[in-house]
């Protein structure tokens, strides 16, 4: 059993709601995106190109990130699916200089400082995040999903890294990651690699799936298919 995604890039509409999804699914902080995007711009007016490419953690089978761990704080995981302990994390950052991808980031910052503010967030306003939370005791401010802690604390502390676990803590209990689910295009799915029958060893096989920068041999598991074109719509 190994987990795999296929992101459909004719379906892909470029709304940024697989991001919002992720963000509220695994309350990430407003600096910090698990799941993200690509944008390309080519050509010069009238005749312009537009390319969205949404990108993640594609949990390598030969993880660069895992091998430049120190601590193994990286590692692999049951179903293929490369994997971060915080209590292992030591914040060297090495994860993040061997990922050839980008997609591992560091908490600078404590989680939600913003709600420590005490300056109003609207013109001549009086609500404050500060006096919100003093307000409710605490209770629903900030918000955070509770069923991330799971497999994975609900937010991560200052000076450790976080990354996409392909929402395993759904995976678990037989739901789909968020961002499969938040797609109003259905552009993405996530299934087993290893079953050729499977809904994305179809696609991957139908479409030839390319990976993300295959020459570096890393045994990437998120592949895309097709190329946004409007006649294919």
């Amino acid at each position: 059993m190994r987990y795999g995604m296929v992101i459909d890039l004719q379906k892909c509409v470029g709304c940024t709601g697989c991001v919002f999804a992720c963000k509220a699914e695994n309350n990430t902080t407003p600096e910090i995106n698990w799941c993200d995007k690509i944008i390309n711009t080519s050509g010069t007016f009238p005749d312009i190109s537009f390319e969205y490419i949404s990108t993640m953690c594609n949990h390598c089978d030969d993880a660069p990130c895992v091998s430049g761990c120190p601590t193994q704080a990286m590692h692999k995981s049951e179903g293929g699916l490369t994997l971060h302990d915080p209590n292992k994390c030591i914040g060297c950052k090495a994860c993040m200089v061997n990922c050839p991808y980008g997609v591992i980031s560091f908490n600078w910052n404590t989680p939600h400082k913003e709600w420590k503010a005490t300056e109003g967030v609207t013109i001549l306003g009086t609500y404050t995040p500060a006096g919100m939370l003093q307000a409710s005791r605490g209770e629903g401010s900030p918000h955070s999903n509770p069923e991330r802690a799971t497999t994975y604390p609900v937010v991560r502390q200052r000076g450790t890294v976080e990354k996409c676990t392909f929402c395993d803590h759904r995976l678990k209990v037989g739901l789909q990651p968020a961002c499969v689910d938040a797609c109003p295009s259905q552009a993405r799915i996530v299934g087993d690699l290893d079953d050729p029958n499977s809904g994305v060893s179809r696609l991957i096989q139908r479409y030839n799936g390319k990976t993300l920068r295959p020459e570096l041999g890393t045994g990437a598991k998120v592949f895309y298919i097709r190329q946004y074109t409007p006649s294919g719509r």
